[in-house]
Formats: structure tokens, sequence, C-alpha cells
């Protein structure tokens, strides 16, 4: 099915039972639940057993979906609980995987800015997953407080001061930047 489509039209011949339209809507949404996951649980095996899982369950409660919110909002919804209830099952945090980037051929500057990427990544990591699952909504997904509440189930002033308390955190964590 094309692309062109918006998710509302795809939603709906999906709930028709139409694979095509479900497909294109993983295709569509894929990279962003990844990154979510990715970003929450801190390592690709976990962040693609999230993903999947994410897209399994929306399969399963896709005749439920009334677009109370947008798709993409119900969707990071369920994305953000399975990485909840991942992080509870093994309550520890791994660190984040290095990304391949734009790097430099200057060996202290390589070993100067890993050395900030680790430090930040185990910031991350520490945050209580209250704390990490708005954080990573907001300033790595870019969603707004409405959608990180609606897709959290919490009130937009809970919101606000988990992201603070994150900030915070991570503003003491990197101390030694300064």
């Amino acid at each position: 099915m094309p692309q062109r489509f918006d998710d509302a039209y795809l939603v709906g011949r999906a709930q028709e039972g139409r694979l095509d339209a479900f497909e294109a809507l993983v295709i569509r949404h894929q990279d962003r639940i990844y990154r979510v996951a990715l970003r929450m649980l801190g390592n690709q095996h976990d962040a693609q057993d999230a993903a999947q899982d994410t897209f399994l369950q929306a399969w399963k409660a896709l005749p439920r979906f009334r677009a109370d919110s947008t798709f993409s909002t119900w969707l990071y919804r369920i994305a953000t609980n399975q990485c909840l209830d991942m992080l509870r099952t093994r309550r520890h945090a791994e660190p984040l995987e290095d990304r391949p980037g734009k790097h430099t051929s200057r060996p202290d500057v390589i070993v100067e800015g890993r050395a900030k990427l680790a430090l930040v990544q185990a910031a991350i990591g520490r945050l209580t997953p209250e704390q990490r699952a708005p954080l990573v909504l907001r300033e790595f997904e870019g969603c707004s407080y409405d959608e990180i509440a609606s897709i959290l189930d919490i009130s937009i002033p809970a919101v606000k001061g988990r992201i603070h308390r994150a900030r915070l955190d991570l503003l003491e964590a990197m101390h030694e930047w300064a």
C-alpha cells in the first residue's frame, strides 16, 4: 500500500483486516518506536524485542483503537509501557550503545567524546523508568507535554515534574564536565 495515505486511512483499512495497511503503518512508525525503545532500554536486542512486541500488541488491540488520540501517540503509549515493563522486570539499567556517526580523526577528541557519551548514557540509565520515559519522549522524540501525558496516562504537571527532576539528576551527574 503506498505511503501517501495518512494514518487514519491506514488504520481504518487495517481495522477491516487489511494486512497491507497495517504493514504500511509499521513501516512508517518502526524507526521511531525502535528509537524510543533503544533510549529507554539501552541496548539493541531489547529495543528490537520491545518494538516487535509493540507492533504485535498494536495489531491485537487495533479493533479497540477509537482514535481518541493519534495513532502515533497510541503506539508510543504501547511502546513506552512495554519498555517500562521490561525495565521493571530486569531491575537494572544497561548503558546505551554507541551509535555510529560523524567522527573526527583526532584521537584526543574521540576519547573525550566517548567519555562524555558514556557519562551521559550512564546518567540516563540511572534515571528511574518514570523519569526516563518522559525525558526520552520529550528530548529525543520531540513529543509535546500533552502527547507525553496521553502516552503515559499522567497529568501534564506530572510530566513536567518528572522531566524537571530527570534534568536535575542529569545535571548533577554531569557536574564533572564543568
